[in-house]
């Protein structure tokens, strides 16, 4: 199977690696220093599952690379500007696009690219992050793909989730194949806008939150309007969605930040759209209440506005 991976960054480049490994021909779609160096020294991951280095091939174009079997997309949602209108040129007649990226709004936004037929909706567990050009670290063993059909129905696991995830599995990820793809893409929603939100509006990391009475509090009650807006939007979420999240987060190390807090202390621009933004407009859309949200989307906005 030919893959192409349309952000060859933290995650992408991660799961890149392992399919390459596997045997799988995977062409990886990058920029910059980290373009460079893969073409000259390969990717390498860190990790404690094992170091590996694999030599793959890489381009800045997807024009040049042409029509391949299953594109991953894996760049962050404020990239999709630019990437999305470069998908048609990597799909030919039986094309699959995967998305892996945050937010609920992915698959329909790639579907309005390369239209509903291709697409595929997952979600990703995995700690990453780019060490130096060409190389990527992991922290955790994690390394989990859940995904399935965005669109059409969605009643049983299809034959091409089936037959992606056999890939998956051989490059030693954790999959879970399921059949509407979804919905774990909304049940990770729940716990990742929430803790996002927290944690870059109070520029501190989860213990800060978790740990005192009062952001605890606040904390779940916005978790609880995420669900209601996934369950406005007939998404057959989990009963126990919520205490899931709670039993996570007493687990989780008081260090751990959320992605869209390292890129509000580095500068960089932030997912804030793709979740809270979702979480606010969704739930104005279908008549319901989110004023815990609508009030962190409004300072994160601003924060993101001004690069903070």
């Amino acid at each position: 199977m030919h893959i192409a991976v349309v952000g060859a960054g933290a995650v992408g480049g991660y799961y890149g690696a392992r399919l390459a490994q596997s045997g799988e021909r995977v062409t990886l779609v990058a920029r910059g220093a980290h373009l460079k160096a893969i073409r000259e020294r390969g990717l390498q991951i860190w990790s404690p599952l094992g170091d590996i280095l694999v030599r793959v091939e890489a381009d800045s174009e997807p024009e040049r690379v042409g029509p391949v079997d299953l594109v991953i997309l894996a760049v962050k949602t404020y990239s999709n500007r630019d990437a999305l209108p470069r998908l048609p040129a990597l799909c030919g007649p039986e094309t699959v696009v995967l998305t892996l990226q945050n937010g609920v709004d992915s698959a329909g936004e790639i579907a309005d690219a390369v239209g509903e037929a291709r697409v595929l909706a997952g979600t990703t567990y995995v700690a990453t992050a780019i060490a130096a050009p060409g190389v990527i670290q992991q922290t955790g063993t994690h390394r989990r793909v859940i995904f399935g059909e965005a669109f059409g129905p969605r009643s049983v696991v299809s034959s091409r989730v089936s037959t992606i995830a056999g890939v998956l599995g051989r490059a030693d990820i954790q999959v879970e194949a399921v059949a509407n793809g979804m919905i774990p893409v909304w049940e990770k929603l729940v716990y990742l806008a929430t803790f996002a939100a927290f944690t870059g509006a109070a520029r501190k990391p989860a213990g800060a939150i978790w740990s005192d009475p009062e952001g605890r509090e606040a904390f779940l009650a916005v978790a609880a309007e995420v669900e209601a807006v996934a369950r406005a939007e007939g998404v057959a979420i989990a009963a126990d969605v919520i205490p899931k999240m709670i039993a996570y987060l007493d687990a989780l190390p008081p260090s751990t930040r959320s992605s869209l807090l390292i890129d509000l202390q580095q500068g960089k621009p932030t997912e804030v759209e793709a979740l809270q933004g979702a979480v606010v407009r969704r739930g104005r859309a279908r008549g319901v209440p989110t004023p815990g949200m609508s009030s962190l989307y409004a300072a994160l906005r601003a924060a993101n506005a001004v690069g903070e």
